[in-house]
């Protein structure tokens, strides 16, 4: 009688679980790739920042230089500072001397 009595407990289990409906799919991909698609596309051009050489780094001159640019992002090369080696088309950068002049403007 137990036995009769368990398997009808787990066959009426089995029968309300295969009623239940399935979780619907996560609709985020449409999302990132339209995301991506507005995110603007940087193309440094150096020669719209040559007016920095020779000037003091300033967040200012910064800032003006990668816009001039068409940057997208900008960084200061200081003297023996450790950078990486990656190429960045739409990245400035500004070298700079001991005194924090800049001496050369240059993309990647």
């Amino acid at each position: 009688m137990k036995t009769q009595s368990l398997l009808s407990t787990v066959a009426s289990a089995v029968l309300l679980a295969a009623c239940a409906a399935p979780a619907p799919a996560p609709t985020s991909a449409p999302a990132t790739a339209s995301a991506a698609a507005t995110e603007p596309v940087y193309q440094c051009n150096a020669d719209g920042a040559r007016f920095a050489v020779g000037q003091p780094l300033s967040p200012q001159l910064e800032a003006a230089a990668r816009v001039r640019a068409g940057a997208g992002t900008v960084r200061a090369l200081k003297p023996g500072e450790a950078v990486t080696m990656e190429l960045n088309g739409g990245r400035l950068n500004l070298d700079v001397d001991a005194r924090g002049r800049v001496t050369d403007v240059r993309c990647g």
